[in-house]
Formats: structure tokens, sequence, C-alpha cells
């Protein structure tokens, strides 16, 4: 009987010591692609499995390593009991190398090895602009005026696992990349482009690393109606509804004149007067302000804005509108943007 029950305890103990290892937590990478392409941003994922809710793991990367996590924070998802932590790389022209990591908790760590990913290099086609994502999109585009014989061309894009930083185009007169944003996968930019007024098409293509194929985007260049009113400010002296202002005031001016022709009674004569006066002030032209030689032209009234152009010589121009410390101008006919205070002449 005594040895019946010796071989029960010893099974419960058994039964209790492999729960318990079952409860452990485990650590390992839960996704390491085998290979990427030349300049691509892929992710790295490590699953904590049975992750306690009171062990918050940090991760320490060999310093040493010339390859680093773009962003030093994971993004973290949680799925029952288990959490995977995703940092985000970007491949280089030879085969990269994550670097060994240390994970601690208060309760123990643990050191993974380095992991070697191959790299290839890709392919480039017509119109490539250098960039791999997983996804790409134009949120919105502004073409403007740059001088008289080009156009500037300004996109908003957002994608993911995105090297937009790479962003460039050939056989153009000008691009480059700006207000560069990263928040894990998620990726933000705006990019410009000038190129000649002929052009009517800007094409250009992306490749994408969960199809595996090159994408291309069109934009058609329409320089806006310099009659309507913009969300980056590029509108003009005169927009829509600045023409339905004196419109209506024209109206209301000859409506009070024949009512006090019919009536004759002075308070229209008072109203029309008031009409013709209020009109005649959006007739009265802007002040003027002298820009010095060399100064730039804003596409917006902020400091990250994009260079539309340069002002070649001193010149004298109305004041369209001020914002900030901004001078909205109209450097030549159809070329509006903004000057910086600091740039206007003191004399």
């Amino acid at each position: 009987m005594h040895t019946i029950r010796s071989v029960w305890s010893i099974l419960g103990l058994l039964f209790l010591y492999s729960t318990l290892l079952t409860a452990q937590t485990e650590y390992k990478y839960s996704y390491v692609p085998k290979s990427v392409y030349q300049n691509q941003v892929f992710p790295v994922t490590i699953v904590v499995i049975n992750a306690k809710n009171s062990d918050t793991p940090t991760f320490l990367f060999d310093k040493h390593s010339p390859n680093q996590p773009l962003i030093d924070k994971p993004l973290i998802i949680h799925n029952g009991s288990d959490s995977f932590y995703t940092f985000y790389f970007k491949a280089k022209k030879e085969d990269i190398r994550i670097p060994a990591i240390v994970i601690s908790t208060k309760d123990n760590s643990v050191e993974f090895r380095e992991q070697t990913i191959l790299v290839k290099k890709l392919k480039s086609n017509t119109h490539f602009s250098s960039v791999l994502a997983a996804d790409l999109k134009i949120k919105n585009t502004q073409v403007s005026n740059y001088d008289e014989k080009r156009h500037m061309i300004t996109l908003n894009i957002e994608a993911f696992e995105a090297n937009l930083e790479d962003m460039h185009l050939e056989n153009v007169v000008e691009s480059g990349i700006e207000n560069l944003k990263r928040k894990f996968a998620k990726v933000t930019a705006s990019f410009y482009v000038v190129l000649p007024s002929a052009t009517k098409v800007l094409k250009f293509s992306y490749f994408n690393t969960i199809k595996k194929q090159f994408i291309t985007l069109s934009v058609p260049v329409v320089v806006q109606d310099t009659s309507v009113t913009t969300q980056s400010g590029l509108n003009p002296k005169e927009d829509n509804f600045e023409k339905l202002k004196k419109y209506t005031l024209m109206a209301l001016s000859l409506f009070f004149l024949l009512m006090f022709l019919f009536k004759r009674d002075f308070f229209y004569l008072v109203l029309c007067v008031v009409a013709i006066i209020t009109l005649l002030t959006l007739y009265i032209p802007h002040k003027k302000i002298c820009i010095k030689e060399g100064a730039s032209l804003y596409i917006l009234p902020m400091s990250t804005s994009t260079t539309s152009t340069i002002i070649i010589n001193q010149t004298e121009t109305p004041i369209l509108g001020e914002r900030n410390h901004y001078k909205k101008i109209e450097y030549k006919k159809g070329i509006i943007g903004w000057v910086k205070d600091e740039d206007t002449c003191h004399n």
C-alpha cells in the first residue's frame, strides 16, 4: 500500500513539473525572412510564448553591429498569452546580419544569436523610383507653376515597409523627398518633382514586396485653375468667393439705387452708397512689398515647405496675404508662393 502511494506521489510530482514546464515563458523568432532585396525595409518578429502580464521585456541589440532597427521600440501585438514584438530593418547591398539580442525581464534574460539574411539585387524597370514597399498610395497631389517653362508636382505619399527616403526619378529637372515620418511599418512623406510644362502625365513605379512585381502609377499634370482656392494656400488674389462678393455688391447697389428712384426714400440712398463703398474697397490695389534678391519662394507658409523657386532679382510685388512670419506674393504671372518676413527689404 505504501509502495502504491509512493508511485502516485511520484507521478503527481512529474505531472506538476511537466505543467510548470509548459507554463514557462518561451522566447523565439516568429518571423525572419530568408532573403530580401537591396534597400528593402522588412520586419523581424520575436514571439514571447506564455508571456506574463507583469513582465515587459527589454530588447538590447548588439551596439557594435552596423545593422540596427529603424525604430528602437517594437510594434507590440498581444494574442492570448502570447506577445509578438516586431522590429523593422533596412537591407543594404550586402547580406544583412540581424545583430545578437539580449531580451531581459525581471525574472530572467535570454540571448539570441545574430541571424544572417540573404540580400538580392532587384532588376530595375522603366520609371522605377527606387522604392520597395508592401503597399504604396498617393493620398493627394498638388500641381503648381515652378517658373515660365516648368511645373512642380507635390505628392503626399503613404506607404508600408517602404524606403521612401530613397525615392528619386530619372530624366526630370529636379526631385526630392521631404517631411518623412516613420511609425513602425507605416511611412509618410512629401515627394516633389519639377517637370517641363509640356509633360502631361507623371509616371513612376515601385516594387511591391508582397506581390513581387512592379506597380506603375500615373499622375495627371494639370495645373489647378488659379481662381480656385486650394488647401495649400496657392490661391491667387481673386477666387470664386471674391467674385461672388463683387457681383452681390453690384446687384445690391443697383437695387438700392432703383428703390431710391422709385420710393424717393433717402434710406435706400444711404444703403446704395454703403454698398458702392464696400465694392470699391475690393478693387483697391494690394499693398506692395519689396523682396530681396535670392529670396526663396515657398509653396507653403512653413519652415518645412518645399521651395518653389528663387527670386532672381530684387522685386516689388503686391501682398496677397499674410500668415505667421510669411507674406504671400505673386512673383511672376501664375507663380504664387510665400516668402519669409526676413527676406523683405527693410529700407
